[in-house]
């Protein structure tokens, strides 16, 4: 509570400012960083990608009443979630505002846009004003005993994820009051659930002593803090097993590690620069032999626009490479397609080959 008071703070804060100027006759504005990608830098020595400074002005004029006031709207309703100690989804938020009358969203999507620039314009996450997201933080299974806290009395609670059976612990939406147990080796973050599953289900976490994360495609910003909380408090390695395609490349598992533009203004606490490439790499698909797929046009455009815009691309020729060699063979290729030598061929060969080499992995 002693947060959600600091944060109401701010919010009164501003308000106050914004009355300050219209009881004088001037006409209230609000800065708010440009969230994109062209309004980022990659640092190497920080490891994730941070604001260049460029902002966009939000004035109150006849064309911007309405958005102004949704913005304001959108601060009230983060300052009640505050004071009452509570909690809205995005969805919930936009159902919200139809009591707004004028200033009601019409589209999920506008509310969501206001949440994004409020959360930027105080420099914090969603999950501080009070919103939180629909989807789950991810899956865990393996040598962990996550060490979380009962609601009602505070005593400590000790979840051992080698005790799920065929299921796995579920990352909460927040993740920073956890403390963590183990003596694994790595942690191998992976991107589809359907690999996920199969490394549960024969217990690989077992085998390579290792703790198993499964991402379900981008991951999301709780999944992304806790695989970053658990490898920073217990200096484990972070591997990182995607599609070998431009989608699973530059955005899945680029978010991961250096963040992305649209949250520039948190990379820094929801991103994981220890993060290395495991697979499917280019390269795997030659030396493995896998079945392909053609590449999409919009899969050869992503790939293009990360070798011309990425910093994070731009800094490291072999991630150049890489891209420039996934385009000039056309193809993309899955995590399942190594199930063509076999059901468990990732797990008997493919992944003891790959952890031989670590120091191979992609950047």
């Amino acid at each position: 509570m002693k947060e959600n008071k600091h944060v109401v703070q701010k919010i009164k804060q501003e308000a106050k400012r914004i009355k300050g100027s219209i009881t004088t006759g001037k006409k209230p504005s609000m800065k708010f960083p440009l969230r994109s990608l062209s309004n980022v830098r990659y640092h190497p020595k920080l490891g994730f990608f941070e604001m260049r400074g460029k902002k966009k002005e939000r004035t109150l004029t006849v064309n911007t009443v309405k958005t102004f006031a949704q913005t304001l709207r959108m601060m009230a309703l983060s300052k009640e979630l505050l004071e009452t100690d509570d909690i809205a989804t995005k969805r919930e938020a936009y159902y919200v505002s139809k009591n707004w009358e004028a200033a009601r969203f019409d589209d999920q999507t506008e509310s969501d846009t206001v949440i994004d620039d409020v959360e930027a314009f105080f420099s914090l996450n969603r999950e501080q004003l009070g919103f939180i997201p629909e989807e789950k933080g991810g899956d865990v299974a393996g040598k962990l005993v996550v060490i979380d806290r009962d609601r009602e009395t505070g005593k400590r609670i000790k979840i051992d994820c080698t005790k799920f059976g065929s299921g796995a612990y579920s990352i909460p939406i927040s993740v920073e009051e956890l403390e963590f147990e183990t003596n694994a080796k790595f942690i191998l973050v992976i991107e589809t659930a359907g690999m996920f599953q199969r490394l549960v289900k024969h217990a690989y976490w077992k085998k390579a002593n290792c703790i198993l994360v499964s991402m379900g495609g981008v991951p999301t910003r709780a999944c992304r803090r806790f695989i970053r909380r658990l490898s920073d408090s217990k200096k484990l390695p972070v591997y990182v097993f995607v599609d070998g395609d431009p989608y699973g490349i530059s955005n899945i598992y680029r978010t991961l590690k250096v963040g992305s533009g649209n949250a520039a203004h948190l990379n820094e606490f929801f991103c994981v620069p220890q993060a290395k490439f495991l697979g499917i790499t280019p390269q795997d698909i030659v030396n493995y032999k896998l079945p392909t797929h053609p590449l999409k046009d919009v899969d050869v455009k992503r790939a293009k626009d990360a070798l011309k815009n990425d910093p994070f691309v731009l800094h490291h020729k072999t991630w150049q490479k890489a891209l420039s060699q996934l385009i000039k063979m056309g193809v993309r290729a899955e995590q399942q397609a190594l199930a063509k030598h076999g059901l468990n061929y990732v797990i008997d060969t493919y992944l003891p080959e790959k952890l031989k080499h670590p120091e191979h992995f992609l950047p």
